[in-house]
């Protein structure tokens, strides 16, 4: 399919080989995904529904939408949210990956999405063959075209947090604009040096949803990755046309899937035993890339160290698998990354000590 990108992933292969051949096997810390078990009672609330012959619904169980809003008000401190302002969806990346198809975007029309950034913003764009505009600051963006505005906050790759004010200063615009926001928050609750918010906290918004939709994640968080669990907050005038949609393309979260994410956002004992893992390994690989000569630039939240050693990004990936280590070279995150890696803390304890031993 001409209209997509070489998958990125796929040019690592040759370094991941090298990596491996260290006598004390690879150390991977090039992609994001959990390493660590599902928690206990989410695995119990799977099990339970696991006799579920009938289909789902797409937007969930009444218990799911209220989890969904429970949590969206006391970890985000959005208010007045109701049934209509939440709707589950089958992981993050499918949903950005067909956003812009199912807002029925097309030729002629822009979405924008940060310089530094996931790879699947662009591919919705392509999907929907849309056309797709980067940015700094998307203030500073021509709005003619644009209909859709991802923000990213804590991003991915960098790490970086953008605070109240500049999350308020984009959204006015945005709204002057008539353009769409998508704000990405799947790392929110991975704030280490800053404290992510929400577009959906009212001193952001003013009180109003409108414009504005906010995407979640149980991957990270919780480790469920493998569970295919996300779920969309905000303008219910967004979030109602997508459901009827979803409907017809039959994009359900399996039953037993729903029943564990009610039992994860129930739940905040996992995510700070989780935190502390992440926040540990954190430090000892940040320590020991910086003895060994990286500088760090961001990465005040997420799972990821943004690093540099003022060289070509494959330079020191091949640096860095000859010790046996694997990392996501920046450029796979846009062209502004090409100096820079991606340092995952999606290791167990012993392979992050590996890494900190070897370096």
């Amino acid at each position: 399919m001409d209209r997509l990108p070489e998958f990125p992933w796929d040019k690592l292969q040759p370094y991941k080989k090298t990596a491996e051949a260290h006598p004390d096997g690879i150390v991977d810390l090039s992609v994001g995904t959990p390493v660590d078990p599902v928690p206990e009672l989410v695995q119990k609330a799977l099990i339970d529904a696991a006799n579920s012959p009938g289909y789902p619904t797409v937007w969930g169980t009444p218990e799911l939408r209220d989890a969904l809003v429970g949590w969206c008000e006391r970890r985000l401190g959005a208010r007045d949210l109701g049934h209509g302002n939440v709707l589950p969806v089958v992981g993050s990346k499918e949903l950005v990956a067909w956003l812009p198809t199912q807002l029925g975007l097309g030729p002629g029309d822009k979405v924008a999405y940060p310089r530094l950034a996931y790879p699947t913003y662009e591919v919705g764009a392509r999907l929907a063959l849309a056309d797709h505009v980067t940015y700094d600051d998307p203030t500073e963006l021509d709005p003619e075209g644009i209909r859709l505005l991802w923000l990213n906050s804590p991003s991915n790759p960098t790490g970086k947090v953008l605070g109240k004010a500049e999350l308020t200063r984009v959204v006015a615009w945005a709204r002057d604009h008539g353009i769409l926001v998508f704000s990405d928050e799947c790392y929110l609750e991975l704030g280490w040096e800053a404290d992510p918010v929400s577009v959906l906290h009212p001193d952001v918004n003013g009180g109003s949803y409108e414009g504005l939709v906010s995407v979640h994640s149980l991957s990270k968080r919780s480790n469920l990755a493998g569970y295919r669990a996300a779920f969309l907050a905000g303008d219910e005038t967004v979030l109602a046309p997508l459901l009827q949609l979803r409907k017809h393309g039959g994009m359900m979260t399996s039953a037993p899937t729903q029943a564990a994410v009610v039992a994860a956002l129930g739940d905040e004992r996992h995510v700070q035993e989780q935190r502390a893992r992440y926040a540990a390994r954190r430090e000892l690989l940040r320590e020991a890339l910086l003895r060994h000569g990286f500088r760090i630039e961001h990465s005040e939240a997420s799972l990821y160290l943004w690093a540099t050693r003022g060289e070509s990004c494959w330079d020191t990936v091949s640096h860095l698998a000859d010790l046996g280590i694997l990392v996501a070279p920046g450029d796979f995150y846009g062209e502004a990354g090409a100096r820079f890696v991606r340092v995952a803390l999606t290791a167990t304890d012993e392979r992050v000590r590996a890494a900190a031993h070897r370096l």
